[in-house]
């Protein structure tokens, strides 16, 4: 059993604007410390950012408006905290406690992604989609009869055609990883924060051992580790910042996630 969203979903729109904020940091600076919350909708774009670098105004608003449309911002950024900032200070060490899992994909949760992919490139508005012993189909803007031709005996739209979109449903960061992460779902959001935190690099070194090895991986750290899972956790940093470039940068990866 499988939920995806797609990168037009309210909350995915949030994850999509943190994730530009990030990339926007690392243009600044090889290594920034950001962590970022966005909550959106019904017209205005709420954004906090805890950072280590500079940042504008316009250059925030110039990124919610590219992604999510003409939203009122309101933004209010403050410096990192001194302690956790210490912590980074002359080497990189693990940015935060967690415990993290990582799960190999099953057939269901691949099928659907692809399912999700293939109907976004249609119609790249807010939709989304399950699969377990059926296939449920929510996709706005898209004629719930042309659907149906395509993915016959699946559920589509049950109450209609719909629009969709952040004036109708809010949005929040992380609040969608589920669609993200799949069954490797622990405490920790992928979105809106630097390689330094355990819950960008780990969940992804995690996701990414466990499709290599075909098994579970389970591991767990405490803040200021610079060793996770017997490496280096300067060594686990460079292996998600080598998948994040691969996937286009931070916002990117938001749109879809892991898979």
């Amino acid at each position: 059993m499988i939920e995806k969203v797609n990168p037009s979903h309210p909350d995915k729109l949030a994850d999509r604007i943190a994730g530009a904020i990030v990339d926007l940091g690392y243009r600044k600076s090889i290594n920034p410390k950001i962590a970022v919350e966005i909550l959106l909708g019904h017209g205005n774009c709420h954004v906090i950012i805890e950072t280590s670098e500079n940042y504008n105004y316009e250059e925030i608003d110039d990124i919610v408006k590219r992604i999510a449309g003409n939203l009122k911002l309101n933004l209010q950024i403050v410096e990192q905290d001194e302690h956790l900032a210490n912590n980074q200070n002359d080497k990189i060490r693990c940015g935060d406690n967690g415990i993290f899992k990582g799960v190999p994909l099953t057939k269901e949760e691949k099928e659907l992604s692809l399912i999700a992919h293939s109907i976004y490139n249609k119609y790249p508005y807010d939709g989304k989609y399950v699969l377990d012993d059926r296939l449920i189909i929510c996709q706005s803007n898209a004629s719930k009869k042309d659907l149906e031709k395509e993915y016959k005996g699946a559920i589509i739209n049950p109450l209609g055609d719909w629009t969709g979109g952040s004036c109708v449903d809010s949005g929040a960061t992380n609040r969608k990883l589920g669609s993200d992460m799949a069954s490797s779902v622990t405490g920790g959001g992928l979105h809106g924060k630097d390689l330094s935190k355990g819950d960008v690099s780990i969940n992804i070194y995690a996701f990414l051992k466990a499709q290599e090895t075909n098994k579970e991986v389970k591991i767990s750290c405490a803040i200021g580790d610079e060793y996770v899972d017997g490496k280096p956790y300067s060594e686990i940093v460079e292996i998600a910042r080598k998948y994040i470039n691969e996937k286009g940068g931070f916002e990117k990866f938001a749109e879809w996630g892991l898979f």
